[in-house]
This record gives C-alpha cells, sequence and structure tokens, in this order.
C-alpha cells in the first residue's frame, strides 16, 4: 500500500480547528461509505445468510456501561465495544498491550526503546488520555495501579508524562473471554480513573476442559527477537455446584536492534583492535535501540460455589512476574572525528573535523583542564581501569504483581446484591549492572571517606509498591412505573484504601547523584503514604418507550486528602425505526491524585541532544520543587458529552459512528525542567551559583535539571468512532468482515506557559496519530480459517526527543519532523488437524513495515555509521506500530 506524508512546516499546523481536518473528513467518509454500502447493498441477502447459521458476537450481553442485564453492545445507550476471544487469538505477542492496540484503534502504545523504567511497565493511551484515565476491571471489578509512576521525560510517556495506571500485561491472554471496552466517561458509575473509559476484562469459567497453546516467533530482519510463549487453560468442576477455572502463561521474548554503533565504538574499535570485544553487545551497537528482552510468568483463577440456587460465593487472583533488562546509553572512552559531512571517520584529528568525545569520566589526563580535542577530562585513571572500551548500563526491572477479589452476588426476590473486598500489591524492583559512581574512588584522599573505596558496578535502587484494598457494594432493584420496561434502580457503596511506599536503595546508588544512569532512594525520600476514600452512587436506566431508553447515574466521593467531589452522568437512546438508532450522553467526572503523584522522586540520567544530564523529579512539597514553583496536587476534573448513530438493519450486520468530547481541566503532569535557559543558564542546567545559593540542590547537582508534577494545563479531545461488522455465509464457509476506525484530537486549550513547555505541549496534541483504521476480513470453511487485518496510521510527531522547547522546530534546526503515516498487514493462518489439535502460522507486519527515518532536523546524522551519534535510526518510541519491523510466527493449540 503507498502512503504519502503531510508536509506541515510547523507544530502548531497539524493542529485542526475543528475536530476533523481534510484527511480525517475523507478518511470517516470513506469508512462511513463503505460501512453504509454494505449495509444498504444486499439487506435481503444478508438476511437469509444469517438465518443459515452465520452469528455475529455483536449481541454479547454487557456488564459495564449498565447495571441491567438485558442490554448488548448493539443496544446500549452509551458506546461499547466487544471484542472476542477469536480476534484476540490472532495477535503473536505476549504482553497484552501489544495484543489490543491492534485491535482497537483508540489505544495508542509506545515501543519504549530506552525510556528508563517506563520500559517496564509501558505508558499506553485511549482516546489521547493517559492511563491512569482508564478503569480497568478484570470480571467486572477493579484492577489495581501499577508501582509505577510515568515520570520518564521522553515522547514514550508523552500522553501519559506523570500518570499511573494499571498493569494489563499482568494478565494471561488466554484467560479472557472477551474484552469491553466502555468508549464513554463513567467516573459517575465507577469512580475515579474512569474519565476516558472502562476496559473490562472478561474471563474464562469452563468448568472442564483444558487448552494448551505453545508459540515461537522471530522478527524478520535479522532473525532476532526469538519469541516463546506456552499458556495453559484447564477448568474442573468440584461437585455440582462449584468451579474452578485456571489460566496460566510462560514467555520468554529476545531482544531486537534497530539501532547503529556510536562513531565512537568505532573509533575504539579501529584505535584499538586488540580489545574492540570488549566493546558493550560487540559486534552489535554498543547500545540497544529495540525491543528490551523479557522474560516471566501470569497466573489467573476464577472460581464459583453456589451457596443457594439465588446466592453464589466466588473468588478471582491474578499472579505474574516479569523480569526485563534495558540497554542504558553508551559511555564512550574513545574521541570520534569525522569530517565535516560526517561521513570519513579519522585516525587523528583533521581540521573542520567534528569531535565526538568520550565521557569526562572516561577521558583520563593527568594535566586539569580540557584536552587538546577541546573534551573534559577527569585527572583518576581509575573509572577507565574499569572499562575501558567504555560501558553500557544495563538497568533491570523485577515486576510482581498479586490481585484477589471475594465476595457473595445473588438475589432477594428482585433485589439483587454484589458484595466483594479486593486486595492487591505491585512492586517494582530496580537494579543495575555494568556502571559506576564517580562520587567513590580508591584515589579520593582518606579524609574524603567513605567516599574513598572502590565504586560499586551493580547498584539496587531498592523497590516500589502500590497496595490497595476495595470494599463495595452493588445493588439494583426494578421497579414498575407504567414505562415499556420497569426502571431498574442501582446503588452502591464503595470504599478503598491505596498505598505507596518507597524503600531505600544502596548507599552508592543513591550518594552524591547516585550511579551513572540512574539515582536512588535515599532515607530522606523514602517512605509510605496512604490515601483512603469512601463512596456512594445512585443510578435509574429504564425504556420509557419500547424504542427510548434513559440512564441517569450520580456518585458522591470523599478523600480524606482532597476532599469531596459529586458528578454525574446522563444518557439516551431513541430507536426511531427498527434498527436505526441515535444515542447521546453527557457527565462529569474527576481524577484524583494518587499517593504515588504526590510522594515519586526520581533521580535519573537523560541525553539531551547527546548531552548526558542528570534530571530529578520530585514531589510538590519538596524543597527543590517549591524553588521553581510547585504548588499542591488538586484533582483533575472532566466534562464529556457525546452523540452517536447506530444501525442493526440485519442479522449479523452492524454500523456505529460515535462523536465524543472530553474536556479535562487541571490535568495532572509534570513540569517542563529547570531551570530554562537563560542568561545566566544557557545550557538550562543547574549552576555552581545555583547550588551556592540553594544548597538543596546539591542532590542534582552541577549540569543538572528539575521536574515537578503539576496541574499546570487543560485539555480538550475530541473524535469520531465508526465500528461495523458483518458476518455471512459465503464460498461454503463462514465470512466475517469488520470496520473500525478512530479520528482523535487532542488539544493543550489552556497552560501555564512558566511550567509546560511548548514541545510538551506538542507532543499531548500530535503524538498519536490522529487517525487509525483496522480492517478485518476473517473466513472459515472446513478445518481452515484465514484472519487478515489492514491497519493504517495517521502521520505523528515527538517535539520533547526530535524538537526544540517551543514545539515548533527541529532540535537540530529546520522545522519539526513529522513522521508519515503508514500501513501494516497481519495474517493468520489456521488448519484444524482434528477436533484436539489446530496448527497456526502467521505474521504481524507482514510487509516489515518501519517508523520513517530520522532526518537532520531531528538530529545530527552521521552517514559514516548511517545514524545519529547516539546510533538512532528509528525514532525512539516507535510510533504507533513499533520499530522492530515484521514478525513470523507458529502456533499449536491442543484441547482436550
Amino acid at each position: 500500500m503507498t502512503t504519502t506524508k503531510k508536509d506541515w512546516s510547523t507544530a502548531t499546523s497539524v493542529r485542526s480547528s475543528g475536530v476533523l481536518n481534510r484527511r480525517s473528513i475523507a478518511l470517516a467518509t470513506t469508512a462511513t461509505a463503505t460501512a453504509m454500502s454494505v449495509l444498504l447493498a444486499t439487506p435481503s441477502f444478508a438476511q437469509d445468510a444469517a438465518s443459515e447459521g452465520a452469528k455475529s458476537d455483536s449481541g454479547d450481553i454487557l456488564v459495564i456501561g449498565t447495571r441491567r442485564t438485558d442490554r448488548s453492545s448493539t443496544n446500549s445507550a452509551s458506546p461499547v465495544d466487544v471484542i472476542g476471544t477469536q480476534e484476540l487469538s490472532t495477535q503473536a505477542a505476549s504482553n497484552l498491550l501489544d495484543v489490543i492496540k491492534n485491535i482497537v484503534p483508540s489505544l495508542y502504545v509506545p515501543a519504549n526503546a530506552i525510556s528508563d523504567a517506563s520500559s517496564f511497565v509501558r505508558s499506553p493511551s485511549l482516546r489521547g488520555l493517559p492511563a491512569d484515565n482508564v478503569l480497568v476491571m478484570i470480571g467486572g471489578k477493579r484492577l489495581n495501579r501499577s508501582a509505577l509512576v510515568q515520570v520518564y521525560s521522553g515522547g514514550d510517556t508523552g500522553l501519559g508524562y506523570g500518570s499511573q495506571g494499571a498493569d494489563i500485561s499482568s494478565i494471561p491472554s488466554i484467560a479472557i473471554n472477551n474484552l469491553q471496552v466502555l468508549r464513554d466517561g463513567a467516573t459517575a458509575q465507577y469512580g475515579s480513573d474512569a474519565i476516558a473509559g472502562v476496559m473490562n476484562y472478561g474471563i474464562r469459567s469452563e468448568n472442564h476442559g483444558i487448552e494448551v497453546q505453545g508459540r515461537y516467533g522471530q522478527y524478520f530482519r535479522y532473525g532476532d527477537g526469538k519469541s516463546y510463549q506456552i499458556a495453559a487453560n484447564a477448568g474442573f468442576g468440584l461437585g455440582e455446584r462449584a468451579f474452578i477455572n485456571v489460566s496460566g502463561e510462560f514467555y520468554d521474548d529476545g531482544q531486537t536492534s534497530r539501532g547503529v554503533t556510536r562513531p565512537t565504538a568505532v573509533a575504539y574499535e579501529k584505535n584499538n583492535p586488540s580489545s574492540a570485544a570488549q566493546l558493550p553487545f560487540y559486534p552489535l551497537p554498543a547500545q540497544i535501540w529495540g525491543n528490551s528482552p523479557s522474560r516471566g510468568w501470569k497466573i489467573l483463577f476464577n472460581s464459583e460455589l453456589e451457596l443457594s440456587d439465588t446466592a453464589k460465593f466466588y473468588v478471582i487472583g491474578n499472579a505474574a512476574r516479569s523480569k526485563t533488562s534495558e540497554s542504558f546509553n553508551y559511555r564512550a572512552s574513545a574521541t570520534a572525528f569525522l569530517d565535516p559531512s560526517g561521513t570519513t571517520l579519522h585516525a587523528t584529528r583533521q581540521p573542520g573535523d567534528i569531535v565526538l568525545c568520550p565521557r569526562s569520566f572516561l577521558n583520563y589526563n593527568p594535566v586539569a583542564g580540557a584536552d587538546v580535542n577541546g573534551c573534559a577530562t577527569i585527572q583518576d585513571p581509575y573509572f577507565l581501569s574499569l572499562y575501558p572500551a567504555g560501558f553500557t548500563p544495563i538497568f533491570v526491572g523485577v515486576v510482581t504483581q498479586l490481585w484477589g477479589v471475594a465476595g457473595i452476588k445473588g438475589a432477594f426476590g428482585e433485589l439483587t446484591y454484589d458484595l466483594s473486598v479486593s486486595s492487591s500489591r505491585n512492586t517494582l524492583d530496580l537494579s543495575m549492572y555494568n556502571s559506576l559512581t564517580t562520587a567513590f574512588s580508591p584515589n579520593n584522599p582518606a579524609s574524603a571517606a567513605p567516599y574513598n573505596g572502590p565504586s560499586q558496578t551493580r547498584f539496587d535502587f531498592g523497590r516500589q509498591a502500590q497496595k490497595e484494598t476495595n470494599a463495595s457494594l452493588d445493588l439494583t432493584y426494578p421497579v414498575e412505573v407504567g414505562f415499556a420496561k420497569p426502571v431498574t434502580l442501582s446503588a452502591g457503596f464503595e470504599y478503598r484504601k491505596e498505598t505507596y511506599q518507597l524503600t531505600v536503595s544502596d548507599f552508592q546508588a543513591y550518594a552524591q547523584g547516585g550511579a551513572s544512569g540512574y539515582g536512588g532512594v535515599s532515607p530522606a525520600q523514602a517512605g509510605t503514604w496512604s490515601q483512603n476514600n469512601v463512596a456512594v452512587y445512585a443510578g435509574a436506566e429504564t425504556d420509557i418507550l419500547p424504542n427510548w431508553t434513559v440512564g441517569i447515574a450520580g456518585r458522591y466521593e470523599h478523600y480524606n486528602t482532597f476532599g469531596a467531589a459529586t458528578v454525574g452522568k446522563i444518557n439516551t437512546r431513541f430507536e426511531f425505526i427498527p434498527g436505526y438508532a441515535i444515542r447521546a450522553t453527557f457527565g462529569t467526572g474527576f481524577h484524583a491524585p494518587s499517593p504515588g503523584q504526590q510522594h515519586n522522586s526520581t533521580l535519573t540520567t537523560n541525553f539531551i541532544a547527546g548531552q548526558a544530564i542528570q534530571t530529578g523529579t520530585f514531589p510538590v512539597d519538596s524543597p527543590i520543587s517549591r524553588l521553581y514553583g510547585a504548588k499542591p496536587l488538586t484533582p483533575e476534573k472532566s466534562t464529556n458529552f457525546g452523540v452517536g448513530f447506530t444501525a442493526e438493519p440485519a442479522r449479523g450486520l452492524t454500523f456505529t459512528i460515535d462523536y465524543y468530547n472530553i474536556k479535562v481541566r487541571d490535568k495532572i503532569f509534570i513540569s517542563q525542567a529547570f531551570p530554562v535557559a537563560d542568561a545566566l543558564h544557557p545550557d538550562g542546567t543547574i549552576t555552581a551559583a545555583d547550588i551556592l545559593a540553594n544548597p538543596v540542590l546539591s542532590a542534582v547537582g552541577v549540569g543538572g535539571q528539575v521536574g515537578y508534577f503539576t496541574n499546570g494545563l487543560s485539555t480538550r479531545t475530541q473524535g469520531v468512532d465508526v465500528v461495523a461488522t458483518y458476518a455471512t455465509n459465503a464460498l461454503g464457509g463462514k465470512l466475517n468482515l469488520s470496520l473500525a476506525y478512530n479520528h482523535t484530537n487532542n488539544k493543550v486549550i489552556k497552560a501555564n506557559a512558566n511550567v509546560i513547555s511548548g514541545a510538551q505541549i506538542t507532543n499531548i496534541d500530535n503524538l498519536a496519530p490522529h487517525d487509525v483504521v483496522h480492517l478485518t476480513a476473517s473466513y472459515s470453511n472446513g478445518p481452515f480459517s484465514l484472519t487478515a487485518r489492514e491497519n493504517y496510521y495517521g502521520s505523528w510527531v515527538n517535539a520533547t526527543d526530535y524538537g526544540n522547547t517551543a514545539g515548533n522546530a527541529g532540535a537540530n534546526g529546520g522545522p519539526l519532523q513529522h513522521f508519515g503515516d503508514k500501513a501494516t498487514t497481519d495474517l493468520d493462518l489456521t488448519y484444524k488437524v482434528s477436533d484436539q489439535m489446530a496448527i497456526t502460522v502467521g505474521a504481524n507486519n507482514l510487509f516489515n513495515t518501519f517508523p520513517d527515518r530520522l532526518n537532520k532536523n531531528s538530529t545530527p546524522i552521521f552517514p559514516v555509521v548511517g545514524g545519529s551519534a547516539d546510533g538512532q535510526v528509528f525514532p525512539r518510541n516507535g510510533g504507533p506500530f513499533g520499530l522492530s519491523g515484521g514478525l513470523w510466527y507458529a502456533r499449536i493449540k491442543i484441547n482436550y
């Protein structure tokens, strides 16, 4: 498929003045026309075919968005997508985020090549809003947050900077019966975190049978990224009144490398051929731009015991553990000399050469001051003796998840109840090897104790932990008042307590800035902080007329830290002729700052324009944050409304189009880096004079930067979702077609210019493509089944990594780079050997599509290596489909 790029001269021109720009209008019109042509062309054929056995799953009974038990995705007053196991199973990925992003067009998930702890728990976005604006549920019960607060400052977290959402990667895919995505604000119904919507994972409940799956895959390019996955599900009946269903998964995903080695690493290899093997990852690039190697296991179980004919006791549990090792940036020990075009590497410096310096602590010179090449030096040879060829720190994250819920549900006559209690704990243990700290050296004088000992090369940065306890009671009762259907009254109570914890790191891991690459947690930063809230809600839903549905809900919630919030929602659906309806929703919402957002403290090394910058993110109540104007956090507040049209003209044929508008005020984010560049801070970093005037800045150090959490901006997100499905019999088999199109337009409508940078605003507006389309065709006939999917992604930008501070030009001058629109193709072919066995082969990104390469406006490109000074070839965040290219796989499935 041939695609083209838009040529916009500035970032502001990307922002459309209305909900749709010209391309969006064309895509929406095409999607709508395609769907409508199917709807109107041959309705009699569709009716006949459906009567012969073809069936759509669009009528699945819903458990989100409504308290009624007679609602489906087609007659719901709020837009809901129901995604079945067949569609989920065609994705070859261990991480559930990667499975769903190829199916739900409004879900954006970055690749996270090198993004600190955000590579261990990625930061997705639904409809342009962060993960903690999306409520995640398992079996209708709230899933806990991850322990990680997203403090990495690059484009990988541009839409979720400062967020703390749930980590769905802990859920084994084989455990899922279906995924229900409520594309509507639902804070009034479910509480904080449901501003953008709700994702509920329906889980399997079979009481018999065993299913085992095995998958192997690897990427086309270089044959790297080898991936292994073994998963199983088993159901057991425990007498006639009880069952337990257990799912488990083990996976091992290998590393991919899509960068090139640095010119400084090439210089070391040429100057020291006998010790070139000491270069990190040799003969691969000295640092890795690609997927980080990861392995782990996941378990989920679902169980029920019938206490009586009208009451059930249930227990659901989830446990998971993953370990990921991430390459950081290479610390060079050699100087590279390049001709002015960057094409030729010289052994010695020539007039006019570009000079790429080694890290100062690896550039030993007995004479103080810069060397003859103008590079900073150190007078202590100790650090070079540790790593003569330089080094690449390896950052390791171990994520552990425990979540469980127990409850009783049933009915007393027509009154239904669901009483449950859940408890959870998510932890992230951080460590690093192949590094050092320049604060410690045996060459330091005895008077410098304890800094006169050797540096560690391995560091333990301690643990981040998130604990939650939830208790809830949900009630419904139908009241007959003479309408077409009874009024379903609903009410409930919820108590929630969350606790965030930071534990102390190794002494060397935090002393005087910590290790090269990451700073640990000092005793002053460590601690445990809690927050609790209580909530009550009430609602009513009914069909006033057979063709007119109305619902209303209200919620009062009180936090011990922020006070109270009252929110509400109303929705309606009117079927003006059989099979055709309009629907609308309006609601208000809120999102309270989590204890993690209020107390997280992180020190890390960012590379900005090739320079290592020690960057600290601090709580709003810290002296450092207050120095730069931090204020206490307050809850986000939202207003959302939407209107849509639905059509179901024949069995197996559905079409929906929904417009949405979500305004979020006082959005929780992380500020731009301080100090801002000015006459006293020409490079925008802390100076010795700053530390002398404010000694608290010594925790960051000279040349460092500071950021903090803030409510410094407000946003408006509006867009359109188009979904069409068609199921029929064709050519002796069953054919299912689906079209899912999303247009999202994020816009920052208010920002504190002293706190939020232009580059951050540009990324909020344009980091995710405005337009995404997934067109899927599934065909089955006898033992064969085939699924083909075409994915289209609109263009996008990444101003924080490849732009100036204002966000309107490239970091290296010239226009800001716009990464062009692309299309990818997925294919999945299954042969059913017998009733018990099926074999599948397939490919994701069949034609090996990559995002655009970086251009010279984004960063200096050196032809001698074919990439940037740090080895980048493709954008580090990978865009909407990643930077590793195509993946082929084979899978076997056995049922007993």
